[in-house]
């Protein structure tokens, strides 16, 4: 008599458990669709607009970021380096070449679930366009390492894979259509504490 009553509970409890937690590891899987893909940098020009597919939008949604809108600017993440290596917080890493135009650009260090490493209030954990040191040619090197190096140089301390984020400010680059001619800084591994 209870049979039927335990196993409906029973089948909708793996159903909704199966679902909610295939759901989840989708929208962590993925912030939708319509990456640009330059080298080891990805975009998602659409993800703020009104046009984004329905996983960016219940990404978007469970986030809880303010992201910035395709007038606004673009951010970029890589999370490997340019031999399609993971980055890694025991590593250091060149990072070098130019940006696409732009108003404003800055370069941060993530985790691997997005959160931004903060070093000492000592050391620098970012570094943008007003106080990078630049060749005669426009081009730059910033260096990514735990110990402190002359020139543009960023703190990374952080045990794990971490994530490069390059975010544009006021680009035209946004509403270009020709992103695949742009120009991305090269992110290159020099060396590691666990090679």
């Amino acid at each position: 008599m209870l049979r039927l009553p335990v196993l409906v509970l029973l089948t909708l409890a793996v159903a909704f458990g199966i679902g909610g937690w295939s759901a989840a590891w989708t929208l962590k899987a993925t912030s939708g669709f319509g990456a640009i893909k330059l080298g080891p940098w990805s975009a998602y020009p659409e993800l703020q607009t009104a046009s984004a597919d329905p996983f960016a939008k219940a990404h978007r949604a469970g986030d809880g970021r303010v992201l910035l809108g395709r007038a606004e600017g673009l951010v970029f993440t890589a999370r490997t380096d340019q031999d399609g290596k993971p980055l890694s917080g025991n590593c250091s890493y060149t990072v070098s070449g130019t940006t696409p135009p732009s108003r404003f650009w800055t370069l941060r260090i993530t985790d691997s679930g997005g959160v931004p490493v903060v070093a000492p209030s000592q050391f620098p954990s970012s570094i943008n366009s007003w106080n990078t040191l630049r060749n005669s040619d426009g081009a730059f090197s910033i260096r990514i390492s735990t110990d402190a190096k002359p020139g543009n140089w960023i703190r990374l301390d952080q045990p794990g894979d971490v994530a490069l984020v390059l975010t544009l400010i006021d680009t035209p680059t946004a509403g270009s259509t020709g992103l695949v001619e742009l120009d991305m800084p090269k992110i290159a591994m020099t060396d590691c504490d666990h090679a």
